[in-house]
This record gives structure tokens, C-alpha cells and sequence, in this order.
């Protein structure tokens, strides 16, 4: 079991490593996109198109794999309490916060499976669509969340996936 006020090495490996992974695929979309609109028109995607899409394919399966191994440890070894200063309105926000992560960690893979795998373009516009927005939205509100806890209530929670 991790220490009360830190995450386990295998818990922050897996956080870091799905950050690195997620930011990949956010950032670096242009190859998926191509295919899909090249797809989407009828046309045949080209060699180095579909190449493009599979990186980004193979990168979004390793994130859903790698979410469920950080599912599981977070569900056997659990998680830093939350620290005691912390107003009860941002206890909740960051409950929401996390669940939400965690479902993304699961959608966002799981529609971009149907729309590339199995060409259910409902799922594609999700992933692209509202899914991603809402990522892109929790993300900025996980870092600010993390600088508000640091520089203004100056708890532990910035150090807990970065040290020890």
C-alpha cells in the first residue's frame, strides 16, 4: 500500500506514461484525421495515410490497456488521502474530476475502436467531438487544480506523483 500522502512507483509510472501517450494522440491527431476525412469522402487512404492512423490506433489501445492496470492498482492499493484543508466543494470537483478522467481513459479508446475498426461513425464523432473537448477541458482543470493545491493552499498533492 502507498503511504498516505503518496501514489505507488507503478501508480505515478502509469500516470505519466498515459499523460505522455494521451498528449501524443491529442496532439498529434493530423494522421487519424486525414484518413478519416480521406475514408469518409470514399476515397482509398494511401499506405502512408493509414500508417499515420495506426499510430495513432496502436497509442490509444496501449492507453486503454494501460488504463485498466491503472484501474486495478488504484482499486488494490488505493490512494493518498485527500488533504484536510481542502474546501468540501473542491472534494467533490476533484471526485467528479477523477471519475471522469477515468471514463475517458476507457470512451475516448473504446470510440475510436468502432470508428476506425469497425466504421461506426457515431463513435468517430464522439471521440472527436464532445469526448475530446471534454479531455482537453479536464486536463486544464487537473493542472490548474494541481498549481491552486501547490502556490495557493500549499498542500502535497503536486509531489505526490512526482516524488518518492
Amino acid at each position: 500500500m502507498p503511504s498516505s500522502n503518496s501514489y505507488s512507483i507503478p501508480q505515478k509510472a502509469l500516470h505519466w506514461t498515459m499523460a505522455a501517450l494521451i498528449f501524443f494522440n491529442l496532439i498529434l491527431s493530423d494522421g487519424m484525421e486525414i484518413w478519416n476525412r480521406t475514408v469518409s469522402r470514399g476515397e482509398t487512404p494511401t499506405v502512408d495515410q493509414i500508417s499515420s492512423a495506426n499510430i495513432h490506433a496502436y497509442v490509444g489501445i496501449a492507453v486503454l490497456c494501460l488504463a485498466i492496470l491503472r484501474l486495478l492498482l488504484r482499486l488494490f492499493q488505493g490512494g493518498p488521502s485527500v488533504p484536510a484543508n481542502e474546501p468540501p466543494l473542491a472534494k467533490i470537483a476533484a471526485k467528479v474530476t477523477h471519475v471522469t478522467f477515468y471514463l475517458l481513459f476507457f470512451l475516448l479508446p473504446l470510440t475510436g475502436i468502432g470508428r476506425y475498426y469497425f466504421g461506426n461513425e457515431t463513435a468517430g464523432e464522439l471521440h472527436g467531438g464532445p469526448l475530446k473537448l471534454v479531455l482537453w477541458a479536464l486536463i486544464v482543470l487537473h493542472i490548474l487544480a494541481v498549481l491552486v493545491h501547490h502556490f495557493i493552499w500549499k498542500t502535497d498533492v503536486a509531489t505526490r506523483m512526482t516524488k518518492g
